[in-house]
């Protein structure tokens, strides 16, 4: 079994608080004053207090191509990609010593809003001293759902090599492409949720010489499932236009929650002889308010199962796929006790759903 060692991020620079990011779309709205005040209480029902982005708000201001905004993701991945590996190749906190980019066998790298060939990591690879026998395996357009995908096929590389170690870059910047002349309800919406965030990962296999290094109980990957809902295509994801991204978000989410998802974590749950009841918390990407209470809802639990998720949520809001990881790195930074396990949960276009059972052990 895989061990996630440690958990890194990198914060962009720019804060934007729910507040005002709710005076800048009541500014710049082409719809009528009555309409928009009519939608505005999504911001304050969406339980964000704080978001991040790589770009000042006066950027959204303005129009942008798709040239441009691509041309922003690649610079700013590479900027704050690296703070994720820094972070996490030095947290003190999970690791007894530092750990060398030589020590890294396979980098995975996980994104859905920007485009590069060759892709971010080979850039990554000429920025830092990774070995030039790095395997790597990039990982296009799954969305909210690529932290836990992420995850899950680490973990089955390492199954695969259990001496060595792998990087899971996580890099979504939704805030370039936030389109300000877009009037559907979904771009709306997603302007109510999305921040910018970045993740690295350190995985370990079982016969990894890392494992030494570790200072803390660390979850191990028990298992993983994938779950794919035919016929719901246009229920997230982008639609690609000359002037970028725009986003497909829909409303049928928090009932495909109560559905599907429901239906994916009880096969999940009977498959390992477990129950709701034998976690503490559960790990799961708050895509936003009313997901994770569709969530509570299906399990018939109260939101402190959700807690961690929900304090994610509130200080950085929705930032796609490394928004299980923060989650993630909550947790493991609270030292659960060894034994407790844990669920990582997401949800992402297709419509998909990714669950990887969790277990905290001694090393």
């Amino acid at each position: 079994m895989s061990t996630i060692a440690s958990i890194g991020i990198g914060i962009p620079k720019y804060k934007l608080t729910q507040k005002d990011a709710k005076d800048f779309i009541r500014m710049i709205s082409h719809r009528s004053s009555q309409h928009i005040e009519r939608l505005l209480p999504v911001f304050d029902h969406a339980a964000i207090q704080d978001r991040q982005l790589v770009v000042p708000v006066d950027w959204l201001k303005e129009d942008h191509s798709f040239e441009e905004r691509n041309q922003l993701y690649m610079e700013k991945a590479i900027i704050y990609i690296k703070q994720a590996i820094e972070d996490c190749l030095n947290h003190s906190f999970f690791l007894e010593q530092s750990v060398h980019t030589e020590n890294i066998d396979c980098i995975i790298f996980v994104s859905s809003t920007g485009i590069a060939t060759p892709t971010i990591d080979a850039f990554i690879m000429n920025e830092l001293p990774f070995t030039e026998n790095v395997t790597r395996i990039p990982i296009w357009g799954l969305g909210c759902a690529g932290g836990a995908s992420g995850i899950a096929r680490a973990s089955e590389y390492l199954r695969a090599h259990p001496d060595e170690n792998v990087l899971l870059l996580n890099i979504e910047f939704s805030s370039l492409s936030f389109q300000k002349n877009d009037k559907r309800k979904s771009n709306f919406i997603g302007s109510a949720l999305f921040g910018d965030g970045v993740s690295c990962v350190l995985m370990i296999g079982e016969e990894s010489e890392l494992r030494i290094n570790l200072k803390q109980t660390a979850p191990k990957v028990i298992n993983s499932s994938s779950k794919i809902k035919k016929d719901e295509l246009d229920v997230m994801g982008w639609d690609i236009r000359n002037s970028g991204f725009h986003v497909i978000f829909g409303k049928s989410i928090p009932k495909l929650v109560e559905s599907f998802w429901g239906k994916h974590l009880r096969e999940f749950l009977h498959k390992h002889h477990l129950n709701i009841n034998d976690f503490p918390f559960l790990i799961a990407h708050p895509g936003g308010k009313k997901v994770l209470e569709a969530m509570e809802k299906v399990l018939n639990v109260s939101k402190e199962l959700f807690n961690f998720s929900y304090k994610v949520l509130q200080n950085h809001g929705n930032m796609s796929s490394p928004t299980v990881i923060y989650v993630l790195k909550e947790v493991m930074e609270s030292a659960p006790e060894e034994n407790t396990k844990s669920i990582v949960s997401a949800l992402g276009p297709g419509f998909s759903s990714e669950l990887v059972l969790l277990e905290w052990k001694n090393q």
